[in-house]
């Protein structure tokens, strides 16, 4: 059956083949992106834990700057981080603007990538439609050109148009999957973030005080 599979990829015409190399290529990427996002919401993740641990034993800023030094994937940590690096803190208006500011950054940084996946997802169907579509056109290019509309003839286009579609779905399907769920991870990342920002404008506005 793979043996078979891969002979009807060889035999394919071009433009079938062109659109399975930018559905593999697309779907490749895809995965690389999985595979990064998750190792970087597990360890953002494990840093905010972290970070929220040392906050509640210790709400010196200056202690707090030291226990981040190891994280740089924690939201919460990114933005105490740049707001106390940053001097112009000088009253609680300023203080709420650096931190709506530094949040914005992070949420991007939280998202970064996830927009190919929805690319990918919402794609890759209708780019394997085309392949579909082609394979079709030439099944019925070879019933004209031999005048017959047996198996045979019309097999290797009906063939090369399934796997396109399939390849297709393969590339979408994952993709929107793992777009749906790092999207919720990212958004539930951003709520704790906004929400412990208000903590950090009081420490803030009180160091300041």
């Amino acid at each position: 059956m793979n043996n078979s599979v891969l002979q009807l990829i060889l035999n394919a015409g071009l433009v079938v083949k062109g659109v399975l190399l930018i559905l593999l290529s697309f779907s490749v990427v895809s995965w690389a992106i999985i595979f990064f996002k998750q190792r970087y919401f597990s360890r953002a993740n494990r840093e905010s834990e972290q970070f929220q641990r040392a906050y509640r034993t210790n709400r010196d800023p200056k202690s707090l700057f030291k226990a981040t030094k190891g994280m740089s994937l924690s939201p919460i940590a990114n933005v105490f981080k740049s707001v106390y690096s940053d001097d112009a803190h000088r009253d609680k208006g300023e203080v709420k603007r650096q931190l709506r500011r530094y949040e914005t950054l992070e949420s991007v940084k939280l998202e970064k990538y996830l927009n190919f996946l929805a690319t990918t997802g919402s794609t890759s169907p209708f780019i394997g439609l085309f392949g579909t579509v082609w394979g079709i056109m030439n099944s019925f290019h070879g019933i004209g050109t031999s005048g017959s509309a047996s198996l045979a003839v019309v097999a290797p286009g009906i063939a090369e148009a399934l796997i396109a579609t399939a390849v297709g779905l393969a590339a979408a399907i994952p993709a929107v999957i793992a777009y749906n769920y790092y999207l919720s991870r990212a958004r539930q990342m951003i709520i704790d973030m906004e929400d412990f920002s208000e903590d950090l404008l009081e420490l803030f506005s009180g160091a300041n005080d």
